[in-house]
């Protein structure tokens, strides 16, 4: 059997702004061409499949042509929620769809029930005796809300992780005992190892809220959802990450999924499968004009632009001059050089310093967006506050 392991879809994002449903309609055409080249037996989605609880109508439309793509192309699919799904909307259905192939482990009562599948070239997975893959799925785990039912005391991602993993074992072991089973765990969580991003969300970070890796020992290889970036954690424990860059912090990314073929021996090669990006993401830092002029920026003038400029007083249209090279900025900072080191004077003490009315209205404009009032701009004040002192006196 050869599966295919993708989590963090996302379907509905934006970027910064910017819709992503084709982008993420142009992944699903990647994703479908390549199940029907490689023959993929098994489609594994981990988690967060919409980016939000009420998806659009367009949204749900799109998972519902990737499904039917997918399936179309010979494959099951098997999918769990993320914390960003909605698990009970996304769980609809389930009974009917596993009928065309569509396997949904959304619901805590589904821990230790499995999707199983033949490694004999049977038929029978469920009642026969030779070896079987096991696909079992863990829905993303509020612990607030499933400690009691997992029968657990402190609600906490660990304790409700292991109680989850622990059913598993339990199936696994049960079934174990009449022939050979080998497992895969498809899991939407935060395991401490993985490298996280900036569009992770709702999870903490540092340690608190992460679960040990070693709650997946003796699983024979676990489908991990939640962070972004593509990595291994261990031979058999692996984020696939998201097929689309949803933050600035991904453009080194390299997206992908990972590609596992399975027989009676077990769990054999895993490789990597890289997606096509939509459109590049450039992180550029500069001065203005070093970045309007320098020839080795025009790889970026197609891309998603995130700008940082060092000049020491921040430039006059600042955004539209950047454009005019690099139409898709969506994020301008300002982070002027020798900043770090001058030490800053409030904005009280420059207000103290002030000598006239004209003074204090530049230093205003300097305080706030950074950059000193030009020529045009002080004799434009100038020329107000003459017309206010003279309507004054004509009073």
């Amino acid at each position: 059997m050869r599966l295919l392991h993708t989590s963090d879809w996302h379907l509905g994002r934006s970027f910064h702004g910017v819709g992503m449903l084709d982008a993420q309609r142009a992944f699903i055409d990647q994703l479908v061409t390549f199940v029907r080249d490689e023959a993929v037996d098994v489609v594994l989605i981990a988690g967060d499949v919409y980016d939000r609880a009420l998806p659009g109508v367009d949204v749900v439309r799109l998972l519902d042509d990737a499904l039917v793509g997918l399936t179309g192309a010979g494959a099951k699919v098997v999918l769990t929620s993320g914390n960003h799904d909605s698990a009970i909307r996304l769980g609809f259905a389930s009974r009917l769809l596993e009928r065309g192939g569509v396997h949904l482990r959304t619901r805590l009562a589904e821990l230790d029930q499995p999707v199983l599948f033949p490694l004999d070239g049977g038929t029978d997975a469920d009642g026969g005796t030779g070896p079987v893959l096991a696909i079992y799925g863990i829905p993303w785990l509020e612990p607030r809300l499933v400690a009691a039912q997992l029968g657990v005391d402190t609600a906490s991602h660990f304790e409700v992780t292991r109680a989850a993993t622990a059913r598993i074992r339990a199936d696994l072991a049960a079934r174990s005992g009449t022939r050979t089973v080998h497992s895969v765990v498809l899991a939407h969580t935060f395991a401490s190892g993985g490298i996280s991003s900036d569009s992770e969300r709702d999870l903490s970070i540092g340690g608190v809220g992460a679960v040990p890796l070693d709650l997946f020992d003796g699983f024979g290889y676990t489908a991990l959802g939640h962070l972004h970036g593509r990595q291994e954690l261990s031979p058999s424990v692996r984020y696939s990450g998201s097929p689309l860059a949803y933050s600035f912090s991904e453009a080194q990314h390299r997206k992908g999924s990972w590609l596992l073929d399975v027989d009676a021996g077990g769990i054999g090669e895993v490789r990597e499968v890289l997606w096509e990006a939509p459109r590049a993401l450039a992180v550029l830092r500069g001065k203005l004009e070093d970045l309007l002029s320098a020839g080795d920026f025009a790889w970026a003038e197609a891309a998603y632009c995130q700008i940082t400029l060092t000049d020491a007083q921040r430039p006059a249209q600042a955004m539209e001059r950047l454009r005019s090279r690099f139409p898709d900025t969506l994020v301008l900072g300002f982070d002027p050089e020798g900043a770090g080191t001058t030490a800053k004077t409030s904005y009280s003490s420059k207000l103290a310093g002030a000598v006239d009315d004209l003074s204090i209205c530049c230093g205003f404009l300097e305080h706030v967006r950074g950059r000193e009032a030009d020529d045009r701009e002080a004799a434009a004040l100038a020329e107000a506050l003459e017309s206010v002192r003279l309507e004054g006196i004509s009073l």
